[in-house]
């Protein structure tokens, strides 16, 4: 895998993202041009090793930072 992976870009930008209000909308994208890249391992025979666990730790990163933002929606939801 090469960093400069359309997803891979797209996921740094979730991951370096500070405003919680952006949050939701930069895992959405991250989420989606994995997906699209997923896609395209269906056309050339699922890319590599490397790529693929990259992809699989990337889900999990998101994940865990969904977790945090409907945890912090949930504060500002009680704070107003």
């Amino acid at each position: 895998m090469t960093t400069t992976s359309k997803w891979y870009e797209v996921y740094k930008v979730a991951l370096l993202e500070t405003d919680w209000s952006k949050m939701d909308e930069r895992i959405q994208a991250a989420e989606a041009a994995i997906q699209e890249r997923k896609i395209e391992f269906d056309l050339n025979h699922g890319g590599s090793l490397d790529e693929n666990l990259a992809i699989t730790d990337a889900i999990r990163s998101l994940g865990v930072l969904k977790t945090e933002v409907a945890a912090w929606a949930s504060r500002e939801k009680e704070a107003s």
